[in-house]
């Protein structure tokens, strides 16, 4: 199955609502572990803070791993859609110019999940904040950098 029909579906049917609850995860262009590389993985960061002090989002948790970003956040301005367009092509911009290069760095399309219940935002901020620690990258989530949560 080729990419497009695969990304074309993960849009079926979405729908953004101002004030929901997403779980957004969005992946690098053919699974490469650029965040690896801890300074790429702060241009990412910058990103999803700049979309926060644009008011579009408020960020509850995020964690970059090596190869994809998770992201719990609640949509304020605009559509679920957009918000994460922007992230993902303001991002590719700085990290091409970082490592000197032109090209896509996101695989196109997300997965996003709408929220329904305060149980499930604790069950999803704790899957975001272990996802280093079952990926096996650290031992304990504090040895990992590259996460922020609002509740910490």
């Amino acid at each position: 199955m080729s990419k497009s029909p695969h990304s074309r579906s993960l849009r079926s049917g979405r729908v953004s609502e101002q004030g929901r609850v997403y779980l957004v995860t969005f992946t690098t262009e053919n699974r490469r572990t650029l965040f690896s590389n801890f300074c790429l993985g702060r241009l990412v960061v910058k990103e999803l803070r700049q979309a926060q002090s644009q008011r579009l989002a408020t960020s509850l948790v995020w964690v970059v791993m090596p190869d994809h970003v998770h992201w719990l956040l609640e949509l304020k301005l605009g559509s679920l859609d957009r918000l994460v367009k922007q992230v993902k092509a303001r991002s590719a911009i700085s990290i091409n110019r970082a490592i000197d290069c032109q090209g896509r760095i996101w695989q196109q399309g997300f997965h996003d999940r709408a929220m329904r219940y305060d149980e499930d935002l604790v069950a999803a901020a704790r899957y975001i904040v272990l996802n280093p620690v079952r990926a096996g990258v650290v031992k304990r989530c504090g040895e990992y950098s590259l996460w922020d949560a609002v509740w910490v």
